[in-house]
């Protein structure tokens, strides 16, 4: 079964960090686009980060210069390292893959075909 798994979600004071992972599982996700996005209560789910294939990276204005997405492909795991929280950061955090291998990276929500279960950030103020 693939399937794709977040785990690093918590509760954090408001300038903290956390590291969110999301670990694949049933395939491998080297040739493809991954991409984290969030969905706060009544929101809809909206693009965070995303990295290529061969590593390229694009992140939403709101997270440009506080987080950081990465990939290590011999774990097949994707990471977005979050700094400097702030309260509207607040949300559900999905992970998700692109299933085009060799794709364009995209920004798109429809362009991602497997999403893990969410993991839930909450940033204090």
């Amino acid at each position: 079964q693939v399937q794709l798994v977040e785990s690093g979600g918590g509760l954090v004071q408001a300038g903290g960090s956390l590291r969110l992972s999301c670990a694949g599982s049933g395939r491998t996700f080297n040739s493809n686009t991954m991409g984290w996005f969030r969905q706060a209560p009544g929101k809809e789910r909206e693009f965070v980060a995303a990295i290529s294939w061969d590593g390229g990276k694009i992140y939403a204005a709101s997270v440009k210069g506080r987080f950081t997405i990465s990939r290590h492909n011999a774990e097949n795991t994707v990471y977005l390292q979050m700094n400097s929280l702030k309260p509207e950061d607040t949300a559900v955090y999905y992970c998700a893959a692109d299933l085009r291998k060799w794709g364009t990276i995209r920004d798109r929500r429809d362009e991602y075909e497997i999403w893990g279960q969410g993991t839930q950030v909450t940033v204090s103020s």
